[in-house]
């Protein structure tokens, strides 16, 4: 065990005893990947004969990218969205700033897997592909349907708000790309006044869901979570980037669109404005190239040197194609 994980454990035990016993001892403790965004840490909480599965979730204070939500804030979100029925984890105790390990919060581990490319290739997955897109949709009408009882406060942001924030990011970095350039303007021109506002997953799409052979165990990764125009999520699922080559399944790599459309306002979700789901792929798209951007600087700054981050930020190219074909009213 290195000094680090060492010092983590430390730090686990100390939180975690006045909830679990004192008699705890913290086991098999080991950083996953992916989630390049916040740490991501397993392991085993023992007491006596009882072993818990937990995992860590860590955000280092004062790097939050753009509006993402600190820990503590996402941690009573994923609370609120369980007591709303919403598959989510269970949250057992959030960690204020003021450690060496920053904000955070502690969760039970879920099974499935969230692993894209296993999913939609693994045949043992192959009989659940045809339910993913309705269990989508379930989980989308429940998020959006989340009422927020004071307890945690989400940003407000719309259009106009989220274009002028992810292209303040883009122009910190040294990249300056023509077509994003232009997808900022196009957005710009057509950004859509503010309708119905609900809570706005901001990151739900193949990647941040678990899944088993029945389908979703839970929805992950609330960081970036808002209240705004619930269509932003149904267009940021359909996101080219997130079919992991199956691109004819628009869907996450699984589905299509006019079945999530119809599943979605079956659920209880609001009227599908099927331009205004257009709209916001478009911004999806370049927003993922901003956050693309962002994981390489955090990579070649020093911050964090990490290979995940830097093969992230090849990414931008793919993004520009994408948003060729949607901005000449072509499906990618």
């Amino acid at each position: 065990m290195s000094d680090l994980e060492q010092e983590l454990g430390n730090y686990l035990r100390a939180q975690l005893a006045p909830l679990l016993g004192e008699q705890l001892e913290i086991e098999a403790l080991s950083r996953l990947t992916g989630g390049a965004a916040a740490q991501t840490w397993a392991f085993i909480a023992r007491t006596g004969d009882l072993c818990q599965e937990l995992i860590l979730r860590l955000g280092q204070d004062g790097q939050q990218f753009g509006a993402a939500l600190p820990k503590t804030r996402e941690a009573e979100l994923i609370r609120a969205a369980r007591r709303a029925g919403v598959l989510a984890p269970e949250v057992l105790l959030g960690l204020p700033s003021g450690s060496d390990f920053g904000e955070g919060f502690i969760m039970r581990r879920v099974n499935g897997e969230a692993l894209p490319q296993r999913i939609l290739r693994d045949p043992k997955y192959s009989p659940v592909l045809g339910k993913l897109t309705n269990q989508c949709a379930t989980s989308l009408a429940a998020i959006h349907g989340i009422a927020l009882d004071g307890r945690v406060s989400l940003p407000r942001l719309d259009a106009r708000t989220q274009i002028d924030l992810y292209r303040e990011s883009y122009r910190a970095y040294p990249l300056q790309s023509p077509v994003l350039d232009y997808a900022f303007r196009w957005l710009e021109q057509r950004a859509r006044p503010s309708g119905a506002e609900a809570v706005v997953h901001g990151d739900f799409r193949n990647g941040n869901l678990l899944i088993d052979e029945q389908g979703i165990t839970a929805v992950l990764d609330w960081e970036l979570a808002h209240i705004g125009d619930p269509m932003e999520d149904l267009g940021w699922l359909c996101v080219n980037s997130w079919r992991f080559g199956h691109r004819d399944k628009p869907v996450g790599g699984f589905g299509q669109r006019a079945e999530l459309y119809a599943a979605y306002e079956a659920a209880g979700g609001a009227a599908v404005d099927a331009e205004a789901v257009h709209y916001w792929e478009v911004f999806g798209t370049l927003k993922w190239a901003v956050i693309c951007l962002y994981q390489a600087h955090v990579h070649m700054s020093g911050r964090e040197s990490s290979l995940e981050r830097a093969a992230i930020g090849r990414r931008v190219s793919e993004c520009e194609i994408d948003l060729i074909a949607l901005l000449k009213g072509q499906q990618p």
